[in-house]
């Protein structure tokens, strides 16, 4: 009963949670806000800010006590006026800005690590873009392809009627059928791409591959707000994958400062005292100061700080070349499919249009033969087609353009 009564309690959280897909907006959402790779980075990114703090703090100072004048036979006896017991409180301070160069290196890295959140947003944003082009697109092409079976039927019956008068060969009806079937089996394969792409999309969600997602309202849209390629890449340099090799290799150099600073030695502070039976006998205050003596250690360590600074630079700059790669393909793969759809959209499909009207009617009366109205046929729902996919590989490009340009509203 208490089980029956707690999965009552559980049913209207359950039917109230809202199930993505309907539009691009809810995928964002869901993205943003529910996927486990960025609420990762948000931990990481809240653990770095944690340790900006530590890096430039004191060391912490050590307390020591000391007893002299033990009996080696007995040194559990009592106390007494010629035992003398030393306390003692050291502390360590670095010198030479050394803390604020500690604190400097790990802000720098903590900046680093926010940045590799925002990336890791840009590119989550961007493949569930991606996801759910492909979703969309694989519905409208079953739905083409209904659309076009449907008109197979129409022809079918069309050819049964022309042969039951004796004016068309049994083979047209046949024809017809055997059109279907092959159409048939490439909607099989598209229902599979969807599948397949629902399966990717919840995966960027952070959802179970098998979870449901509603169905696409309309047609997704991805605005490119750059102008030309060259105003795409422009803004590269800000990129936040860009930014944090950029603050890394500051945190590097930061960190070539620090091991020059090394070079000079820190100061250790201390204050004693010294009991002798029941009551202090003398005090003592003492500096300590490092001997630099391990010169060769601490030279190599100079040297892994700028071999680790030139490192970052490299990477850094090797960052912005991939970037400045990827929004150049991008670029090329958005405006090729934007002017294949445009061309399908305002040239071909009029055109093939235009010629199964003029084949159905000269085959209603007997003027072209059955071939050709197929082809004409095929040729005008191949049209519709080629529109939907280049459709899909303009929003794709689209998005890839976006994750360069930076919107991730």
């Amino acid at each position: 009963m208490l089980a029956g009564a707690l999965w009552t309690l559980a049913l209207p959280v359950t039917a109230t949670e809202p199930v993505p897909g309907h539009s691009l907006e809810s995928i964002r959402a869901w993205v943003l806000e529910h996927n486990p790779e960025l609420r990762a980075l948000d931990f990481e990114a809240q653990a770095a800010e944690a340790r900006i703090l530590p890096a430039g703090a004191l060391p912490d100072p050590m307390a020591s006590v000391g007893f002299r004048g033990l009996d080696p036979d007995k040194p559990w006896r009592t106390a007494g006026a010629e035992r003398q017991v030393d306390y003692a409180v050291r502390q360590r301070f670095p010198l030479w800005g050394k803390r604020g160069l500690a604190r400097t290196a790990a802000s720098q890295d903590a900046v680093a690590i926010g940045l590799d959140r925002l990336t890791t947003a840009r590119d989550l944003l961007a493949d569930a873009e991606t996801a759910y082009a492909r979703y969309w697109h694989a519905d409208q092409a079953v739905a083409v392809l209904d659309r076009r079976i449907a008109l197979l039927r129409q022809v079918e019956e069309m050819a049964g009627v022309r042969y039951a008068l004796g004016r068309a060969a049994q083979q047209d009806a046949i024809r017809a059928q055997v059109e279907q079937t092959s159409l048939q089996r490439e909607r099989i394969e598209r229902l599979a791409t969807k599948q397949e792409a629902a399966a990717t999309l919840n995966a960027v969600l952070g959802r179970r591959s098998d979870a449901p997602l509603a169905t696409p309202d309309e047609a997704p849209r991805l605005v490119v707000h750059s102008a030309s390629l060259a105003a795409a890449l422009d803004g590269a340099d800000a990129h936040p994958a860009v930014r944090s090799q950029q603050a890394r290799a500051e945190s590097a150099h930061t960190n070539v400062v620090l091991q020059r600073r090394n070079r000079f030695p820190d100061i250790t502070v201390g204050v004693g005292a010294m009991q002798l039976g029941n009551g202090l006998e003398s005090t003592e205050l003492m500096l300590e100061v490092e001997i630099p003596f391990q010169q060769r250690a601490r030279r190599e360590r100079e040297r892994e700080s700028r071999l680790l600074e030139e490192a970052a630079l490299a990477r850094r700059d090797a960052t912005l070349r991939a970037v400045e790669e990827r929004g150049a393909s991008a670029w090329a793969q958005w405006t090729s499919a934007r002017e294949r759809r445009g061309l399908i959209e305002n040239t071909l499909l009029p055109q093939a249009d235009a010629t199964w009207q003029s084949a159905l009617a000269s085959y209603q009366v007997g003027e072209v033969d059955f071939g050709t109205l197929l082809e004409a046929l095929n040729e005008w729902q191949g049209a519709d087609l080629a529109r939907v996919d280049a459709l899909r590989d303009e929003l794709l490009g689209a998005a890839a353009v976006r994750a360069i340009e930076g919107d991730i509203r």
